[in-house]
């Protein structure tokens, strides 16, 4: 079976569509549609286009367009956000760089950049406010209980440091990773 068909068969499934449902949504003969599941043919440009607007996808989650599966890059990209140890913005700059020159060559890597980007610019805005926060209220008020913001600080910075890990040996075996991510400053 090929790559077009399985992904239209696992999307049309999730939708909860039958073969008869697709083919009457998308005004597309049923045989047809058969025969993109089960590999016999791959659609072409108006099949493919009616198909992603009746499965409500667009055409690139369908077609990778000369895209290339490499988990070293994706490896790579997750460890590349410890330059904060080096550069204080450099895991967002870096894997920033990195994701914009390869997102349309890698499959996978544009979702995996979002995410990444957007978790690494909460986790900067987050820690950089303790340290900030830590810095005034310590010598301003001379509060020692404010220090707690110091060993917050350096707790997010382990944090960033294990989940880049993880998520590059994950991508390594072949797993993929979901960085967890409140705002959307990347879309």
């Amino acid at each position: 079976m090929n790559e077009i068909g399985v992904k239209i068969k696992e999307a049309r499934k999730t939708k909860g569509l039958t073969q008869e449902e697709l083919s009457e949504t998308a005004k597309i003969n049923l045989r047809t549609i058969q025969r993109i599941e089960s590999g016999e043919s791959e659609p072409r440009g108006k099949t493919t286009l009616l198909i992603c607007e009746a499965l409500n996808l667009n055409v690139e989650d369908i077609l990778n367009y000369g895209q290339k599966t490499d988990n070293r890059f994706l490896t790579f990209l997750y460890l590349s956000t410890l330059s904060f140890l080096i550069i204080p913005t450099g895991n967002i700059i870096i894997p920033l760089i990195l994701w914009i020159t390869n997102k349309d060559k890698i499959v996978g890597l544009k979702k995996a950049g979002i995410d990444l980007l957007n978790f690494q610019i909460t986790w900067s805005i987050i820690t950089y406010a303790c340290l900030i926060c830590g810095v005034v209220f310590t010598t301003l008020i001379n509060f020692s209980k404010f220090k707690i913001l110091f060993i917050a600080f350096f707790g997010l910075y382990i944090i960033n440091m294990v989940l880049a890990v993880i998520a590059a040996i994950r991508t390594n075996y072949g797993k993929t990773t979901n960085f967890p991510s409140l705002i959307k400053f990347v879309r």
